[in-house]
């Protein structure tokens, strides 16, 4: 049947259950969308910046276990969207994004906003796919997906000229391409119980791969718990995938994020055996390449990860396995639990005790604003048992991993690598793909004037979330590397930010907006923003700089340098 490029891309799409697109529209790809409005089951949602519409696809690809579809146009508008696809790149999150290109005439003239994609993506990108023929449009949309979802996940760009979309084709639609799933060997999994029968104080960290397993698979939680409590093994959840334990279980053996605190990674350290199932390790959960050590691990080292290649590309493990984390899981628990597991109860009580510690409800006053720990532990009361929670990046974040008891049913959402301007745009994409759902957005005063905008989008598809804004003044998180690197130097002129009234910015969309500014009124504004329910809440904090994050706080006196 002959149709459209345009038409066939849309069918494409279709085929591949996409049914939203982030998009900034754009005259380079306005044949696409031209085509997309005569399907009922795709919608295309209109963003404010292409960086936000990146961020949306990013999150939206998590909440469905598949790459997450967003459309630019070429030149500024990809330059917009390159801090989502270096965040869905380190994330190893699928994603699919469609970028307009000039007319195939004037490639290579310096034509308005052209750019050479495959060399301007190279390093952000798991794929750069250039459309220059009709009968490869389909093809390269399931190749597209085919690559971005399989082995380690990734972003994959797909290069539309202007005017191929209006050319016809007899081609056929393309249709998805079913993933491979490997399972490990039956020595791999006997070497690996042998291994845990012998350690005595082994450490489990569970990650991103792991994420999308359980989010689609109620089994998954299940079975981990099942194989921590007979196993007698301490589950860490890694960098910013706290959901992925029960917090409150007594095998869960503390949280492995950025700078774990003292007290904890002194006692992980005494492990004898690391067993990382679905994290592909990176600085952040190996505490800058220390634990375990680059290239060479200071204890025995087992890496379970989807793709091959990656195993072994920075760290030596003494066993890798390519495969789902969760057929490990399945495949020891089908082994049974050896005779000698009650042996490391000691161990893991003594790691889940620490852990517990740390997570009290208990913080200092401040005297220059309310200490953020405050509010954190107001939301924690109010968080629905599946509701989804988002996070900017800043040191503000740490608050939420040091307070908030996540348990396997809620998500969590950010940019792992740590991109401002994140949070808001994933709040928005959950209030879309989880309508009715309880979502929570924590936000730092920087990143809030990134792409704080995108609130807008909220507001036109019907979207409520609440916003939580931690207002210090600064950006907290380079004053804090600044006092620690160059203790006495000035340099709060290059941190320091100028704020509007985040309540009023809030109320200008048609927001409730609510301003907190004492301890004394945490409670009741927090109790106020969840009882909201038809239209998002803005909350602004207005929080210490002092406390400059959920374990550190200047020590000049009780006052700034």
């Amino acid at each position: 049947m002959s149709r459209t490029v345009a038409r066939l891309l849309a069918e494409s799409l279709e085929a591949h259950d996409i049914d939203q697109i982030f998009c900034v529209p754009g005259e380079s790809y306005i044949g696409l969308t031209n085509a997309l409005s005569d399907l009922n089951s795709l919608r295309v949602v209109v963003c404010r910046h292409e960086g936000g519409a990146g961020f949306m696809a990013v999150a939206d690809g998590r909440l469905r276990n598949r790459a997450g579809v967003c459309m630019v146009s070429r030149g500024p508008g990809l330059s917009n969207a390159m801090v989502s696809l270096h965040s869905a790149f380190h994330d190893a999150t699928p994603m699919v994004i469609l970028v307009g290109q000039v007319e195939r005439k004037d490639f290579g003239r310096q034509a308005l906003q052209e750019q050479n994609y495959s060399r301007l993506l190279a390093d952000v990108t798991k794929l750069v796919i250039e459309v220059n023929e009709p009968e490869q449009a389909s093809e390269a949309i399931a190749r597209a997906f085919h690559i971005a979802e399989n082995g380690t996940p990734g972003p994959v760009a797909v290069i539309l000229p202007e005017d191929i979309f209006d050319e016809t084709t007899d081609a056929e639609v393309n249709l998805p391409r079913p993933r491979p799933m490997a399972g490990p060997r039956g020595q791999d999994l006997d070497q690996l119980a042998d291994m845990l029968a012998k350690a005595e104080r082994p450490l489990v960290l569970v990650g991103g791969a792991m994420v999308q397993d359980s989010l689609f698979d109620g089994a998954v939680t299940t079975d981990l718990r099942q194989l921590a409590e007979s196993w007698m093994l301490p589950v860490c959840p890694t960098h910013r995938r706290p959901q992925l334990f029960d917090a409150a279980h007594p095998n869960y053996g503390g949280y492995m994020g950025i700078r774990v605190p003292r007290d904890l990674i002194t006692e992980m350290k005494k492990a004898d055996l690391m067993i990382s199932l679905g994290e592909r390790m990176t600085d952040s959960v190996s505490q800058s390449y220390s634990f375990p050590a680059a290239p060479q691990p200071q204890l025995p080292f087992v890496h379970v990860w989807p793709d091959p290649n990656e195993i072994g590309r920075v760290w030596r493990p003494d066993l890798g396995i390519a495969c789902s984390p969760y057929e490990v899981v399945k495949g020891l628990l089908a082994r049974g639990a050896p005779a000698g597991a009650e042996k490391r109860r000691g161990w893991v009580a003594g790691l889940h005790a620490i852990h517990r510690k740390l997570l009290a409800k208990t913080w200092e006053p401040t005297t220059d604003g309310v200490n953020f720990a405050a509010v954190v532990c107001e939301v924690d009361k109010h968080l629905a048992p599946d509701a989804t929670v988002t996070s900017d990046a800043g040191n503000f974040g740490s608050y939420i991993h040091r307070y908030i008891s996540f348990k396997p049913g809620q998500i969590f959402l950010s940019s792992v690598v740590g991109a401002m301007g994140s949070g808001m745009p994933m709040a928005v994409a959950a209030t879309l793909r989880r309508p009715g759902k309880q979502v929570v957005a924590f936000m730092g005063d920087g990143g809030t004037l990134m792409a704080g905008n995108e609130l807008a989008t909220a507001f036109q598809y019907g979207g409520n979330p609440i916003v939580i804004i931690s207002d210090n003044s600064m950006y907290g998180t380079i004053g804090m590397h600044s006092y620690v690197r160059y203790p006495g130097r000035p340099f709060m002129d290059s941190t320091r930010l100028t704020n509007p009234d985040f309540a009023a910015w809030g109320r200008s969309f048609g927001a409730e907006g609510i301003t907190i500014t004492d301890e004394s009124e945490v409670a009741e504004g927090i109790a106020r923003a969840f009882a909201v329910k038809t239209r998002p809440v803005v909350v602004h904090c207005k929080t210490s700089a002092l406390q400059m994050s959920a374990w550190r706080r200047y020590e000049l006196g009780g006052t700034m340098p």
